[in-house]
Order: C-alpha cells, then sequence, then structure tokens
C-alpha cells in the first residue's frame, strides 16, 4: 500500500505540473483565452486525475472490495439516484447556458474570441452565480457551442445504451431463475450477483476472436457492427422526455424503424459469411420473419400518429400530457388494439420467443450465431437487448403516455416554479426521463416473462401469425381509426358522449390489469418461501 501511496503521489505532481506548464501557455501564446485554457490546462488535469484515480482502484481493489458487496444495493439506489440528478443539473445547465447568456450577449460573434464565440469570458463571469467561484467562468465558457454539448449529451446516450443490455441480461437471468424455481447470479459482485454481466462481459473480451476458415472473412467481420450501430442509431432520436433527446426530429418514429429494420441486413450477412449451414436456416428465417412482421408493426405505428396528427415523438408525447385518460391506448378501441398488435409484432422484430426462429438451439444449433463467439458474439447480443428497449421506447410513447405520469399534469403545475418544485415535478408527474423508464422496464419484464413462459412456435406458424392474423388486423385497425377520427371532428355531442365513455372503459380496463399485476406480484413476493418448496430457501443472506 505504501508503494500505491507514493506512486500516486508522484503522478498527482506531475499532472500538476503539467498542469502548470499548460495554464502558463494559455496565458503566454493566446493571452489567457478560455479555449487555451480548457485544451492546454483543464483538459489535461480533468484527464490525468481521472487515469490516476481510476488506477489507485484498480490497485487496491482488494481492500474495498469487500465494501461494496456489503453495501451493493445501497450503491445501486445512490448510482441511480445521482446518474438521474446529473442529467437533470446538465440539462438545466444547458438550458441556461443558451438561454440566459448566449442569448443575451451583446457582442457579435465574430469580433469577440476564436470560433465564433458569442461570449467572452468575462460576460460568463458577470452572468454566473455569485455562489459560484471565478475560474468557473472557463468551465462554463466551452459550452455555448452546440458541438461540445452534443459530445456530452452523445456521452451520456452511449453510456446509456451500454448500460441497458448489461443490465437487461442480469435481468433475465434472474427472472429466468425465479420462474424455474432458481435463484439466478448470487456470488460475483454479492448482492444478487450484479456484478455477473461484467465479469461474462471481461471474459468475452478477453476470448480470442475466431474465423471459421472457409468463411468470408471481410463480411463475417462486419455483420456485428451492422447490428450494433444501428441499435446505437435508434438511441439518438429516441426522447426520454419533453427536453431529454439528443436529436428531436420531426421523423423521428422513421429514422429508428429504418435503424432497427438494418438488423436483418447484419442477420443474413452474418448466416452467409459463416457459411455454416445452419447459420444460412436461422438467416433465411430472419429475413422472412423480420421482413414479415416489419408490415403490420408499422401499420399499427400508423394509428396514434393519425389520432395526433405528427410523426415527430416529442410531440405525440406530448399530446399525452393530461394523466391515466389521456393515453393513446385508451383514446379508441382500436387504438387499444394497435397497441396490442404491436408489442406482439415488436416481438417477433427482436427475435425473442415465442418467436425466435432465427436462432433457435433446439434446431439449429444457434441459428446465424452458431459460428460465432467472444466479443463479436456478444455484440450480436447488445444489439438485440438495446433494440429491446426501444421497441418497449416507441410502444411507451406512442401508447402508453410517454413521460408523462398517469396523474394529471394540472396537480404538478399548482406545485410553482422555483428549482425544488420543478425537480418534484419532473419526478411524480411529467417533463423528466423517470416515468419514461419506469414504463420501458415494465414492457420489458413482460418480455422477458413471455421469453420463459411460452414455447417456442413453427416458422410456418410464425409467418401464418403476421401474414393471415396481423396484417388483416391491423389493417382493420386503420381502417377503423380513420372512421373514428372522422366521428371525432364531424359528429355531435351524442357521439362525443359515446367516445368519452368508450375511453373511461378502456383506461379502467387498463387500470384493473396493472392493478391486478401488482397484487399477483405482491402475493407471489409474500408467499415466496412457500410457493415453490425447499428450493426457496435462501442461499445467502441477501438473496
Amino acid at each position: 500500500m505504501t508503494g500505491v501511496v507514493r506512486t500516486a503521489f508522484g503522478l498527482g505532481i506531475a499532472i500538476l505540473v503539467v498542469a502548470a506548464i499548460g495554464y502558463s501557455l494559455s496565458q503566454g501564446i493566446a493571452n489567457g483565452h478560455p479555449a487555451a485554457v480548457f485544451l492546454l490546462a483543464v483538459g489535461p488535469l480533468a484527464t490525468g486525475a481521472t487515469l490516476l484515480v481510476v488506477g489507485v482502484l484498480a490497485k487496491t481493489w482488494r481492500s474495498w472490495i469487500h465494501l461494496v458487496q456489503q453495501f451493493a444495493l445501497v450503491i445501486l439506489i445512490i448510482a441511480v439516484l445521482g446518474s438521474c440528478a446529473l442529467v437533470w443539473g446538465g440539462n438545466l445547465l444547458y438550458g441556461w447556458v443558451t438561454i440566459d447568456l448566449v442569448a443575451s450577449a451583446a457582442n457579435v460573434a465574430d469580433d469577440v474570441s476564436w470560433f465564433g464565440a458569442p461570449l467572452t469570458l468575462a460576460e460568463v463571469q458577470a452572468g454566473q452565480p455569485t455562489w459560484l467561484p471565478g475560474w468557473a467562468s472557463v468551465l462554463i465558457w466551452p459550452l455555448q457551442y452546440r458541438f461540445v454539448r452534443d459530445i456530452g449529451s452523445l456521452a451520456v446516450v452511449f453510456g446509456f445504451f451500454n448500460l441497458v443490455p448489461a443490465y437487461v441480461i442480469w435481468w433475465e437471468r434472474k427472472v429466468a431463475g425465479r420462474i424455474q424455481s432458481r435463484l439466478g447470479p448470487m456470488r460475483v459482485g454479492g448482492w444478487h450477483g450484479w456484478a455477473q454481466s461484467i465479469a461474462d462481459g471481461i471474459k468475452l473480451i478477453l476470448k480470442e476472436d475466431l474465423v471459421p476458415a472457409a468463411a468470408d472473412k471481410p463480411l463475417y467481420l462486419a455483420a456485428p457492427y451492422f447490428a450494433i450501430i444501428p441499435s446505437l442509431m435508434a438511441f439518438v432520436a429516441l426522447p426520454f422526455g419533453a427536453a431529454y433527446v439528443f436529436r428531436d426530429l420531426d421523423v423521428a418514429l422513421i429514422f429508428i424503424l429504418a435503424m432497427l429494420g438494418i438488423e436483418v441486413v447484419s442477420v443474413i450477412m452474418a448466416g452467409w459469411a459463416s457459411n455454416n449451414k445452419w447459420s444460412v436456416y436461422g438467416a433465411m428465417r430472419e429475413a422472412c420473419q423480420m421482413v414479415s412482421y416489419e408490415i403490420p408493426m408499422s401499420m399499427a405505428l400508423l394509428v396514434p400518429i393519425i389520432c395526433v396528427g405528427s410523426l415527430s415523438l416529442t410531440v405525440i408525447g406530448e399530446a399525452q400530457n393530461g394523466g391515466w385518460w389521456s393515453w393513446l391506448a385508451f383514446s379508441n378501441p382500436f387504438a387499444f388494439g394497435a397497441f396490442v398488435a404491436y408489442f406482439i409484432a415488436s416481438l417477433a422484430s427482436c427475435k425473442r420467443a415465442p418467436f425466435d426462429l432465427p436462432e433457435s438451439e433446439s434446431e439449429l444449433v444457434a441459428g446465424f450465431l452458431t459460428e460465432y463467439s467472444g466479443f463479436r458474439w456478444s455484440l450480436f447480443f447488445f444489439a438485440e437487448y438495446a433494440a429491446m428497449f426501444v421497441v418497449c421506447g416507441i410502444a411507451t410513447i406512442l401508447f402508453l403516455g410517454a413521460w408523462h405520469s398517469p396523474l394529471p399534469a394540472s396537480w404538478g403545475d399548482a406545485l410553482g416554479d422555483s428549482l425544488a418544485a420543478r425537480g418534484l415535478q419532473g419526478l411524480l408527474f411529467s417533463s423528466g426521463p423517470i416515468w419514461f423508464l419506469l414504463k420501458c422496464m415494465f414492457l420489458l419484464y413482460v418480455q422477458l416473462w413471455l421469453r420463459w413462459t411460452l414455447p417456442r412456435i413453427r416458422i410456418d406458424q410464425v409467418l401464418y401469425a403476421c401474414i393471415q392474423v396481423l396484417l388483416p388486423l391491423t389493417m382493420l385497425l386503420l381502417f377503423g381509426t380513420t372512421l373514428w377520427i372522422w366521428a371525432d371532428v364531424s359528429a355531435g355531442s351524442t357521439w362525443a358522449s359515446i367516445s368519452a365513455f368508450t375511453n373511461w372503459v378502456l383506461g379502467a380496463v387498463g387500470l384493473v390489469f396493472i392493478l391486478g399485476f401488482i397484487t399477483i406480484a405482491g402475493y407471489g413476493f409474500y408467499h415466496r418461501r412457500s410457493l415453490v418448496g425447499n428450493l426457496a430457501v435462501d442461499a445467502k443472506p441477501w438473496s
């Protein structure tokens, strides 16, 4: 430990010296321009400090890892709350810089500083709160650039994109274990084996990257990236809240569906390039399945678009801010049916049971994944779990009230406009990602639940369900929605009463379903030690 402390102290001194030299250069060469200070002093200081902390933690992990195992649940809760607060604070900071500082800048951009910045350092210092130290203006100054804000936002999106598959993989193993009267992962990391996915990821990265001798090597190596990159791009246009979206596109829904549709190309590439008959069979099944189910899935999504009259996901989400009975799934019977049809089609689109024919282990070994292993194998599963979250996010935005809570938004408006009131409103009512994530997690759980409950169906049954069941059904739902909207616009008070009554009944049905789900889950949790006999005995105190 003494050697670690001595090394850390030496590296810390070196980092400070480098930062001091960079600061001196920025003062001498650029006359203290904030861009030079940030690039030559703040940047190296932050990078070096981060590497130093990571190195010390990696070197001394044996002395503190037991604390992580003992307080894993507390650390998880703090991390989730801290991440939400960090994102919310960053959003407020970006808004303050854009609205309060940049919009009120007195200078012309070309006359002020390098890169066309509208604000000088003195203007930032004059506009920042008095409780902030003066040197904080150096950190705030770069935020006036859209590029810098985009880099920060994209880092959050990329981090969440990596977090979702890692968490859902662990969650699915726990759900599968409980359904099968097992405990699932329990050891790695302590509390319920929370670090099992991290350990598996490290193992997969360290495995040898094998390429079959008879494979088409360029296509074989490129196929996983054709799966993972489109899934990441879908997150770019997916709004987590009214102001929590990387790019608010007018045609966001079309963009996301186009990105998810590219995944079928990666599967066909992987199956063909592997030069394995089982892989080719799996790729053929995937091509038939995804291309077929994209039609009813897209037609089901036209229903909420017709109801609102926009392709923008933020506009559709904001149209449902009146509480539980304003959600589009309960607006009319055809929208309710479209939600069910879309959710079924999305299972086939993500290759989830009972539509997991492209990788059915009982027939095709592993389908298009047969020849893949290690890191490239993990990319396919990362893409699949990320796509699962995206389709759940689309269902949430288009049918289930988006980021709004079941409570009426007027209740939140009554809290006021202070900073604490805005935080409470975002937490309990709307305008933040909390409710959006909760709804997505619920739909994700339903997907996991169905996989370990329903048997796999045959490929002819898969195509029959699409062509002869879902496709005519979505056509009928689309036609019915058109007539319903026309009646709402042209009919009188009698039809308005019928529409309101139907809305109330559908909302009541959804409420009964949710309450019944919570009741059954609570009953199972309360009686968890007696429902499955001896297997319910806890293997560890935290199980």
